[in-house]
């Protein structure tokens, strides 16, 4: 394949914010394709920083439409690492760690995990580690979303997981 033939990725930056650990929390996705923008973000009452990083992989994978291949901009090393180096030995061990003890937030790794899935066809997900408020215009972005969805939390919004 010649370089005029290779896809154009979709890129995305994703963030997640928590007011207090666990607490009012929020995460934001950014996708960006062809010249064209998507913001998205979401809320949670009840949720931890972890798991709002990990619904903003999930929310900004799964508005594609059709399988893509994405380049997934992330300052979240606990998403970064999980996805790229560590859910395959929870898999093999029953979703346990390596110190014999239940995965945390099993229920979105499994989520992204099928999102992923989806997206295998077109190429895949490449996964990207980027320095958090050091100065990424999208990272930036990213995070004023997230933490603007976590501040706007009412009691209406839902706790993560439900309680």
């Amino acid at each position: 394949m010649t370089a005029a033939t290779l896809p154009t990725p979709v890129i995305i930056y994703t963030d997640g914010a928590c007011l207090g650990n666990p607490g009012p929390g929020g995460w934001a996705a950014i996708l960006c394709y062809n010249g064209k923008r998507r913001e998205l973000s979401g809320r949670y009452r009840a949720t931890t920083n972890n798991r709002m990083e990990l619904r903003a992989a999930i929310a900004a994978l799964n508005t594609l439409t059709r399988p893509c291949l994405v380049e997934l901009h992330t300052d979240s090393n606990y998403l970064r690492d999980g996805i790229t180096r560590w859910v395959h030995g929870w898999q093999r061990n029953g979703w346990k760690t390596a110190d014999k003890k239940p995965v945390k937030n099993q229920d979105l790794w499994r989520e992204l995990l099928a999102a992923l899935e989806r997206h295998a066809p077109a190429g895949g997900v490449t996964w990207h580690w980027t320095r958090g408020h050091a100065g990424n215009p999208e990272n930036e972005r990213a995070d004023m979303l997230a933490g603007a969805a976590a501040r706007a939390v009412t009691d209406a919004d839902p706790a993560d997981p439900p309680l």
